[in-house]
């Protein structure tokens, strides 16, 4: 997966291929599909939710740029994978997810795999979660039409925010940074995530 998916593709960062090397993917997928979970493709997880592609997962991952002491915020734990893939890379990570279902199963696979860096948040993702702001990273791991305020709001100075911006049905991955409270934003490659439900969804 890493040398054909991932690297072959353009992923560069060191710590992200190591990150992807070290977490077992197909213990986030259902077992019967576990044959499946190092393929490059989306894949059913229940409750209407999927995990995404590996390429997907790394390269929005890269685009947050993590060195490995900063505060992530993740909305829409779905499975726990990119949780995880962010446990490895930052020093504390904020996951937020609508369906108490699926937070409380990805909570108990990362305590089993001995993640402590992590807090598991059940609610409205796209109000983020203030408590802990302001964020060094958030990610989005559903699409909206715009980037919601909230979420923006929470970013910290200097910080960025990755996430799938477009209609229901096609995305472009967009990278938003905060630089000296300016917000300057980017696109990056087309994508197709399931909708982000919420207030400002």
């Amino acid at each position: 997966m890493v040398e054909f998916q991932l690297k072959e593709r353009g992923i560069i960062d060191k710590r992200v291929l190591d990150a992807f090397r070290k977490v077992p993917r197909h213990l986030f997928v259902p077992e019967n599909m576990q044959a499946s979970a190092y393929d490059d493709f989306a894949m059913p997880i229940g409750s209407g939710q999927t995990i995404s592609q590996p390429y997907m997962v790394a390269i929005m991952t890269e685009k947050l740029a993590l060195k490995g002491e900063e505060k992530v915020l993740e909305v829409g734990t779905g499975s726990g994978y990119q949780a995880a893939i962010l446990c490895e890379l930052a020093g504390s990570v904020i996951s937020i997810e609508r369906i108490k279902t699926l937070s409380d199963q990805a909570e108990k696979l990362l305590k089993d795999m001995d993640y402590k860096n992590i807090k598991f948040v059940v609610g409205d993702g796209t109000e983020g979660h203030k408590p802990e702001a302001p964020y060094d990273g958030i990610i989005v791991t559903a699409a909206c039409p715009t980037p919601p305020p909230p979420l923006i709001d929470q970013l910290a100075e200097g910080g960025r925010l990755v996430l799938p911006v477009g209609d229901r049905y096609l995305q472009n991955l967009t990278i938003i940074r905060k630089i000296r409270g300016k917000i300057e934003a980017e696109t990056s490659i087309g994508c197709m995530f399931v909708p982000l439900i919420g207030r400002c969804g």
